[in-house]
Formats: structure tokens, sequence, C-alpha cells
């Protein structure tokens, strides 16, 4: 049977075998503990992942792509899980044990995807796979480079991320209009950052939404919401001297992971009744 590629799925297909073990061989330093596959679209990863001889689950949304699976990999027609990666409880998964996540991630979902891995990285210690090189550069950037965003920033404070190697578009059915990347992301020491989480992750969202603006002008909306979510009576004086810090002067991508979490401190400090 023939699959079609849905734009609307992100679906661009791997055809060669040879990039594919390239993929496929980016869990081998990977803990030896389970894997899940997303977007397994017509096997040419899951192929070789299969060789790896560890328990191998896949998820997939297409109907297409589930049946072609199960005429073509009998052996997988208990481990494949028809739904959306995005809404599935992952402590279901393998009994609750940590597992690798890897596949040909569809483009149209991939910073989404990412963003789940961050608030399961305590399940998942190693994260591999092909998304768009310039998502990849995003991801793998550090600071000061024009890349180096929101993502970067929240990825690289619970991972090491690498840059692995670059993939052209003739390798897909259809080829895609940008080139591809393959990244791997290996859990850190870190279990816990020292600042309030989710205050972490407002700040990094807002200072980078403004990019171009130096950061005592992009973050003054969020220390005045801040007051006003903890009944602090605002005034334009209230934080003047806070603004006047050095390193309100400087543009989000000069931040380094634990200057965000400095940061935070600071905010959360300033903003207290």
């Amino acid at each position: 049977m023939n699959v079609r590629a849905k734009k609307s799925l992100g679906q661009h297909f791997l055809t060669d075998v040879a990039t594919a073990m390239r993929i496929a061989d980016t869990i081998d330093t990977c803990p030896d503990i389970p894997v899940l596959e997303i977007g397994p679209g017509t096997g040419a990863l899951t192929e070789h992942l299969l060789g790896k001889r560890r328990p191998l689950e896949v998820v997939e949304l297409d109907t297409e792509s589930i049946g072609y699976l199960n005429a073509h990999f009998p052996m997988l027609r208990d481990h494949i899980v028809e739904g959306d990666f995005l809404k599935m409880d992952l402590t279901r998964l393998f009994g609750g044990r940590p597992f690798v996540l890897t596949g040909n991630y569809p483009y149209n979902i991939s910073s989404q995807i990412f963003f789940k891995l961050i608030d399961n990285r305590d399940r998942i210690p190693c994260c591999t796979g092909m998304i768009q090189k310039e998502v990849a550069e995003r991801l793998c950037s550090g600071p000061g480079t024009k890349h180096y965003g929101i993502l970067s920033v929240l990825l690289q404070a619970w991972y090491d991320t690498e840059y692995l190697f670059t993939v052209p578009p003739s390798v897909f059915n259809p080829p895609p209009k940008v080139d591809s990347a393959v990244v791997r992301f290996t859990r850190n020491a870190v279990t816990a950052l020292g600042c309030d989480e989710t205050l972490f992750r407002r700040v990094v969202k807002t200072a980078f939404n403004q990019r171009r603006k130096m950061m005592r002008g992009s973050l003054k909306p969020l220390l005045t919401a801040l007051d006003t979510e903890r009944g602090i009576s605002a005034s334009p004086e209230r934080h003047a001297g806070f603004f006047g810090g050095t390193v309100l002067t400087q543009r989000p991508e000069r931040l380094s992971v634990q200057d965000f979490v400095d940061l935070t401190n600071a905010i959360d400090a300033e903003c207290r009744p």
C-alpha cells in the first residue's frame, strides 16, 4: 500500500538508508533503556531501531502509516501507539520506566515536542532525532549567537545539546524546502535550577519575545503584572532602582542559563510585598 505524505501533518518521509542508519546509531550513546519513536511514517528509521534489540514503541497519528507499519513490520503490531504524542500521558509508557525519545520529527510540531521533553525531563534522559536545521541551530546555540532563544535557554537548563550532522532535502519524499539536521540531547546533572521554575520560564519567554529590546524595556510589563498578581500597589517609581541594573541594559541573547536563573531570583525578590 502507498502512504501519501500529508502537509497537514508535516510529513517528509526519509528514503535514504544510510541516513536512517546514522540516525538510529545516535541512540547508542544513550542509556540502554527502551525507545519511543515519534512519527515512524513508513518505517525507514524504525527498521534500524528494531535492530538495536531494545524495547521499542512507536507513536503515529496517520492511519495510512499505521496500516503500512502493520503490513510491513508485523513484530510492531502490539507496539504501535495510535495518537498524538503531544496529548500522550508518558507515564503510561514502558511501565513508567525511563526511555529514549527519537524520530524524524514532524517539522510543524518540533518545538512543541521539545517543550514536552522539558516537562518530562526526569523520564527522558536522552533525546535524538531529525528536525529543521534552523531549529537545530537554535536549540544547540549558546549565548551571543543569533540563533540563541527561548528554547535554547529552557532546553539547555536541563540537557547538554549536540548538533550532530546536516541532512539535505534530497533524502526525503517529498523533499522539504530547507536543510535538516540531527541532534542529541543528554540530561545533565541539574536537579533544580535554584529559582521559581515557573517564573524562570516566564522571564525567558518575556525577554525573548522582544529580543531586539534591552531587557529593562521588555521586562517592565512583567514586573507590573507580578505586582498585581501579588497584591502590591504599583507606581511608576517602584522599580526605578531595579531597572538601573547593568544586566537589564543587555539584550536577552547575551545571557547564559545561569544569568537567567539569577535574573529570575532578582525579579522574584523585587516583587515581594
